[in-house]
């Protein structure tokens, strides 16, 4: 009798790529292969892959040359938004056998055979055009909350993201598959599902094949609302001119939604807003901030930005970190602008110094760590909902409140994904919040 084969993976990037590798080990499974940890000795290593920056692209080389460590024979497959975009490149990593892009991917288990290695990674990608269709996709089993994907690609055409180019355009899961996904999930126990995808406040956009929107995104999150079993919906990040009073009024009333908004900036100059072709300007930014206060002031809010995109003068990097530093939110993703093959900025002129990035980085990531700080000092003193992790730190578990403080407290076991209610007492050394039990 044959031993099972097993299977290891790496994800790289975002939530979507974690819920898509969830899928496509479910996949594996139902092939007879058994799930190992990347770390592990494994027969396949399948490497998800992401290009939104320079530093994922090469984390990629570092992560094929791992898994060779441990078993110079094993197969090694890269899938996901860097395959799409340079599958020649991928191709060429020594120790790589097979690449498969946007709508390959789910199809992976098509394309082994014997897992013999071969001489040079063999290319399945399509046109992007073909990325039509839609595959539903959530992650289960790897963590305490799931990751439902329920929309992919994009429309909209920002001169620095190649996330078009990778995932094509945008496209929704149905509302009944979506919601027959968040039941799946709400019965094996996951007490949290993070809603996912590419640009999900364009959701209902390409429900069933079309382009008009049979669904609104405020028609998904009422409807996942009455799901039973479900105790914590979070939405994982949204357009601010996709984020409508509505939406932020029905998550205040909520049974299930928690008060955590993660909004993409990007700018604060409307300078750059321009150049950058997003569709909105400061001014409704912070409309949306102020909205989300006005009816959830316990609201965490958090905020991506980029820093060194051409253009950025000191000047108006200086408008951007007073815009955030006078805003009431609770914590930054800072993105340092790298520079995209195909995309409008990287022809652009007035092109930042490398090293000037990396300091206005550093700028406003302390920025980022004054911001936390203050929000969570707002937090002591209040009854909260914890929701544990699973993984024991040095000797400490940790969870996230519904408006996502992070706590911590001695090991405990028996706490392993349930949610307890706590009084917030201080901010530990390290920045993490300790609580005294109320039930």
């Amino acid at each position: 009798m044959n031993a099972r084969k097993k299977v290891a993976f790496c994800t790289l990037g975002c939530k979507l790529n974690f819920s898509e590798t969830s899928t496509i080990a479910r996949n594996f499974r139902d092939e007879g292969f058994d799930r190992v940890d990347f770390k592990e000795q494994a027969d396949i290593y399948v490497i998800n892959t992401c290009s939104v920056t320079e530093n994922a692209d090469k984390r990629f080389k570092t992560i094929v040359k791992q898994a060779q460590k441990v078993n110079p024979d094993a197969f090694v497959a890269a899938v996901g938004c860097y395959a799409q975009l340079k599958p020649k490149e991928l191709a060429a990593v020594d120790g790589v056998d097979l690449v498969l892009g946007a709508t390959e991917k789910f199809k992976i288990t098509d394309y082994i055979n014997d897992l013999s290695k071969n001489d040079f990674g063999e290319v399945h990608s399509c046109e992007i055009e073909d990325a039509d269709f839609y595959v539903g996709s959530y992650s289960i089993g790897d963590r305490t909350r799931a990751f439902l994907k329920v929309q992919d690609g994009c429309d909209y055409k920002c001169t620095y993201c190649t996330i078009p180019l990778a995932r094509g355009i945008s496209r929704s899961d149905t509302m009944q598959s979506v919601l027959r996904n968040a039941k799946e999930i709400s019965e094996k126990g996951i007490k949290e599902i993070v809603l996912t995808g590419v640009n999900i406040g364009d959701y209902g956009k390409g429900e069933f094949g079309n382009k008009k929107h049979e669904h609104t995104f405020l028609d998904l999150v009422s409807e996942l609302d009455k799901v039973e079993g479900i105790e914590r919906l979070r939405i994982s990040s949204i357009e601010p001119n996709l984020l409508k009073n509505e939406t932020i009024d029905l998550v205040s009333k909520s049974r299930a939604f928690v008060p955590h908004f993660h909004v993409p900036l990007q700018s604060g100059s409307d300078t750059l807003l321009k150049k950058m072709k997003r569709r909105y300007m400061s001014e409704l930014y912070t409309d949306r901030v102020l909205k989300i206060k006005e009816v959830m002031p316990h609201a965490c809010i958090g905020v991506d930005v980029i820093v060194g995109f051409p253009g950025e003068t000191d000047e108006i990097f200086l408008e951007t970190y007073n815009y955030l530093n006078e805003l009431d939110i609770s914590y930054l993703h800072v993105f340092t602008y790298s520079e995209r093959d195909n995309t409008e900025a990287a022809s652009f002129n007035d092109v930042v110094p490398k090293n000037i990035r990396a300091k206005r980085s550093k700028m406003l990531r302390g920025l980022s760590a004054k911001k936390r700080r203050a929000f969570y000092e707002s937090q002591i003193g209040t009854e909260r909902e914890v929701l544990f992790e699973s993984e024991n730190k040095e000797g400490y578990i940790h969870g996230f409140t519904e408006n996502y403080v992070k706590v911590k407290s001695p090991w405990n076991p028996e706490l392993l994904n349930t949610i307890s209610k706590v009084n917030l007492t201080k901010i530990d050394d390290d920045g993490l919040v300790r609580f005294n039990f109320l039930d």
